[in-house]
């Protein structure tokens, strides 16, 4: 017993302050740590050093308002994604009317002369701006018709099919009025249809007697503009989507209201532009 005491002596007295294990002093608060402050939920941030400001919490201590991003980036990726989606949807669908454009069946000056004996330029022009305006409302309603009831996976194509249905009303409109205005462009079939894909994207006439335009045939340039255009189409045949057969007649109203104010500009353009022989009578193609 006496030696056991001894080597106690010289161990020293049994309390905290031999031990190794860190302790809490008496009076400190619970779970502060040298270096670190302990703010309301748990968060350890470190203390402001000498000669620098302690950033400051909301609740007025000098604690930092530690706070996870994780939802904030979790949004940039998601706006990320939506954007790119849209872009690529405006692409395809560009991509679809470019593909489209030159196989648009024209009926050359001759065919609608035929077609329409004993009538002038301007009474063919009539006559084909009402069928156009006819068939573009009928792709309206057909779209409106089959969102009735709303599959909203299936709006996309909903859309690119009745964007891509009246583009092709549209370019076959605007190809046969440069026909009866005689301002058909030069060039085989595709690159008569890259000009007048680039007057349906301008909503302008061809101006034949210029033929820096007829040398964007698909350039960068045109190629934005065309998703411009595709991009106002879409925002403006949202409504065509509403259920319960309202959108068929919104879509078909819409797309007669547009293709009727194409027409329109197109033809006033070529009225301007009006070949010296032309006369009363049809002026002849240009070859």
């Amino acid at each position: 017993m006496a030696v056991d005491d001894a080597r106690d002596d010289e161990r020293g007295p049994h309390d905290q302050s031999a031990s190794l294990a860190p302790y809490a002093r008496e009076g400190a608060p619970r779970g502060r740590r040298r270096g670190l402050s302990l703010r309301r939920g748990g968060s350890r941030v470190p203390k402001a050093r000498h000669g620098q400001k302690a950033p400051q919490g909301q609740d007025g201590g000098e604690t930092a308002d530690v706070r996870t991003t994780a939802g904030d980036g979790r949004e940039g990726r998601d706006g990320k994604a939506g954007r790119g989606r849209t872009r690529a949807f405006f692409g395809f669908v560009a991509d679809r009317v470019i593909e489209t454009a030159p196989r648009v069946p024209v009926r050359d000056q001759e065919t609608l002369r035929r077609q329409f004996p004993g009538l002038g330029p301007e009474e063919i022009a009539d006559k084909l701006v009402t069928g156009a305006c006819v068939s573009s409302a009928t792709v309206g309603a057909g779209v409106g018709a089959a969102a009735m009831m709303p599959v909203p996976p299936a709006m996309p194509a909903e859309l690119a099919a009745e964007i891509v249905g009246v583009a092709t009303v549209e370019l076959k409109l605007i190809a046969e009025l440069h026909e009866v205005y005689g301002h058909r462009p030069p060039g085989n079939a595709t690159q008569r249809g890259t000009a007048y894909l680039s007057a349906w994207t301008s909503e302008r006439g061809i101006n034949v007697l210029k033929p820096a335009s007829l040398n964007a045939a698909l350039g960068g340039q045109m190629r934005r503009e065309l998703r411009q255009q595709i991009m106002k189409r879409t925002l403006r045949n949202l409504p065509n989507l509403t259920p319960f057969m309202i959108g068929a007649a919104v879509g078909a109203f819409m797309n007669r209201r547009d293709t009727a104010r194409l027409a329109a500009r197109v033809r006033t353009d070529l009225r301007k532009r009006a070949l010296p022989d032309g006369g009363d009578e049809a002026p002849r193609a240009l070859t």
